[in-house]
């Protein structure tokens, strides 16, 4: 690699007396979320092996990287979250400082006996602002992509546009007796969410019913459940993350009736054109698994019925 000038960069493991700072960093970074609050990352401290870091240029902290470290000594992107690169701070660190913290921590992590690093950088829509130096840092320290996953999302701030069938979807749920709403009612979210997906996909959530009910009683603002009822009966439901950019669909879930009625169109259209139109992006997740080696395109297309486009979850393996 070649020669970069660099200031002196001061790479600290992450300990628990650290945790104000590292929220109240976090809070004002220019692509943190909420995930990254130690009150979310640490509600499953017993699965794995907490190992963050947090780089500082004298006294001044200007990044913070969210990681576990795993039984062959890999330094991972935090298991429990679904992305986590180096979060940074909304001024005073550009593409060459990050750089320059990238290279600093490798050699300290070489040093603590880590083998690679297993990287998930932070999608740009989660961003306050453009941050994805990191994926220029990876570059230049030779990093390997290892995963490419799509997501859906939709721009809101551009008109939102459902497609044909979906707008026939919602003419004929405007002539059913349905009733669409926030509601906290987390036992009757998961009962329905766990039937859906044995029903369809034989899985079961990642969450259990007791660690949302905890999340969302941390992080109220951040964590929403919406429902469609019919005649009473609940249908179709959608448990949000909303990071104040970007409102995330975290999980979805659907009966067999709600399924036959499309009651899900409605709802979206709910959420997009309602509840979160002062966002920026709306995204419905992913559409691939195996590390985006499978796509699903019958779940892609209905998803971009609604209007959304592709964005893409990356993840990098450096070799230390």
């Amino acid at each position: 690699m070649d020669t970069v000038d660099t200031p002196q960069w001061r790479i600290v493991r992450y300990e628990p007396s650290m945790a104000a700072t590292w929220n109240d960093f976090v809070a004002r970074s220019r692509n943190g979320t909420f995930l990254f609050d130690r009150g979310y990352m640490d509600y499953h401290a017993d699965r794995f092996a907490d190992c963050s870091w947090m780089a500082f240029k004298g006294n001044r902290l200007l990044a913070v990287l969210p990681a576990d470290i795993t039984a062959d000594a890999t330094l991972r992107s935090h298991g429990g979250l679904t992305y986590g690169g180096w979060v940074t701070a909304m001024a005073h660190l550009d593409a060459a400082g990050l750089l320059g913290i990238f290279t600093a921590a490798c050699d300290v992590w070489r040093a603590e006996g880590i083998s690679r690093l297993d990287y998930k950088p932070v999608p740009y829509i989660y961003s306050r602002k453009p941050s994805q130096d990191d994926l220029y840092a990876l570059f230049r320290l030779g990093a390997v992509q290892t995963e490419c996953a799509v997501s859906s999302t939709i721009d809101l701030s551009a008109p939102v546009e459902f497609n044909q069938q979906m707008r026939r979807h919602l003419a004929q749920a405007s002539r059913l007796p349905i009733e669409t709403g926030e509601t906290d009612d987390v036992g009757m979210f998961m009962t329905m969410l766990a039937d859906c997906l044995r029903e369809r996909h034989d899985t079961r959530p990642v969450h259990t019913a007791a660690e949302l009910r905890l999340l969302k009683d941390r992080f109220p603002d951040n964590i929403r459940l919406f429902v469609i009822t019919l005649e009473g009966v609940p249908h179709a439901a959608v448990c949000v993350y909303d990071t104040g950019v970007t409102a995330h669909a975290q999980y979805i879930a659907t009966t067999a009736e709600g399924r036959r009625l499309n009651l899900l169109t409605p709802l979206f259209d709910y959420l997009i054109r309602e509840v979160f139109a002062r966002r920026r992006w709306f995204d419905f997740g992913i559409s691939t698994e195996d590390h985006g080696r499978t796509l699903n395109a019958g779940l892609l297309r209905q998803k971009t019925s609604y209007g959304a486009g592709a964005t893409v979850y990356t993840r990098w393996r450096l070799d230390l």
